[in-house]
């Protein structure tokens, strides 16, 4: 049996025709930047969001990295981020020169321990970077309780989690700002990048606006020394389309988790941690498994697709090895990078798949 880690043509299939004729109507059209088709995607997703701003913008990278230049992150300045999470997130720090301050993660939810933020914050600390990591929302009261005691910023890197919920509150709605990413692999992907910021502050939504066109606004008159982070009207239309399918697309994410949450109850297998109050939308499945390598080739050969996110965390990458973290400084993110295995969880795949990929991760682990 061949089981995918993600089948992308089984998702689109089903809504190809729709999908084409809005492409169609952009390209008779020929508005292919900004514009009514992106407006258009901006205010659903807002709403959806729950935000009074939805910002389009050219990736989840550029989201967070427009977001920190609206707020005005300089050399000098030090932004907190988890040791464990993409590389975006921590990247867009670098690259304005502001000094990366990781934090370790909770163990069982793979998000940034709000026991462990504090310590972290010194007097050229301006903003914080929590992670909703594999569809699960982080504790973000206690991150903003946390932020508001020191004034500082909190930009939400939702990338992994729009449409998750927290006692009922959506991904990006109770922080400062929060940042998605559209990369295929999304639960909402586009045919290509593209991310977002959603935010309910109105000056920092039309500062974004401003730097996502090099701080001018398309007007030729530039305010700021901004970027080119535009979102393009050809993926704002599919993202248009696909909304209206996401909430079903967790559904079917969240049925195939509870069943390979059954099928792996009492073995050496650790299944995803959900934190009372959070409704995970499982943009990944993750597992917890001793010799992770060996189980993840023994999977490859029964021709399972797995993945690992993350073999390496951050504080540990070459490139940021001038900041001078060491191996052990944050060793909850450090035994997770040797532990962690995502299983096929996309909604379209059979249960006989999931049935198999369960069966066979348990031979495998023994």
């Amino acid at each position: 049996m061949n089981v995918k880690l993600l089948d992308l043509q089984a998702q689109y299939a089903p809504i190809r025709e729709e999908i084409r004729r809005a492409l169609d109507e952009v390209l008779d059209q020929q508005s292919l930047v900004l514009g009514p088709n992106v407006e258009k995607f901006e205010k659903n997703l807002a709403a959806y969001c729950g935000t009074k701003h939805a910002i389009g913008v050219s990736s989840g990278s550029d989201a967070l990295l427009c977001s920190l230049m609206a707020i005005g992150i300089k050399p000098g300045d030090e932004v907190i981020c988890p040791a464990f999470t993409f590389f975006a997130t921590a990247g867009a720090i670098a690259r304005l020169g502001a000094r990366i301050v990781f934090a370790d993660i909770d163990p069982a939810t793979f998000n940034v321990d709000p026991a462990k933020l504090e310590a972290r914050i010194t007097p050229r600390t301006r903003a914080i970077i929590p992670v909703d990591l594999f569809g699960q929302l982080a504790n973000l009261e206690a991150v903003n309780e946390i932020a508001a005691k020191h004034d500082l910023k909190v930009i939400e890197d939702a990338a992994q989690a729009i449409g998750a919920r927290r006692h009922g509150k959506r991904a990006c709605s109770t922080v400062f700002a929060g940042c998605l990413s559209f990369y295929p692999t999304k639960n909402l992907g586009a045919f290509g990048d593209a991310g977002a910021i959603c935010t309910n502050d109105d000056a920092f939504a039309e500062i974004c606006r401003l730097m996502r066109v090099h701080g001018s606004g398309h007007q030729y008159f530039h305010k700021y020394v901004g970027g080119m982070f535009r979102i393009a009207a050809v993926q704002a239309v599919v993202l248009n389309v696909k909304l209206k399918y996401l909430e079903a697309w967790h559904e079917g994410r969240r049925r195939n988790a509870a069943l390979y949450d059954q099928l792996l109850a009492g073995g050496k297998v650790v299944t995803p941690k959900i934190e009372a109050g959070n409704w995970s939308i499982y943009n990944q499945y993750v597992v917890r498994i001793p010799d992770r390598d060996c189980v993840k080739k023994t999977l490859q050969e029964k021709g399972i697709g797995s993945a690992i996110y993350y073999p390496l965390p951050l504080h540990m990458q070459e490139c940021f090895a001038n900041l001078g973290y060491r191996a052990g400084d944050f060793p909850v993110s450090e035994r997770a990078c040797d532990e962690v295995l995502a299983l096929p969880i996309y909604p379209e795949l059979p249960e006989e798949h999931l049935r198999y990929v369960a069966r066979e991760l348990l031979a495998a682990v023994g």
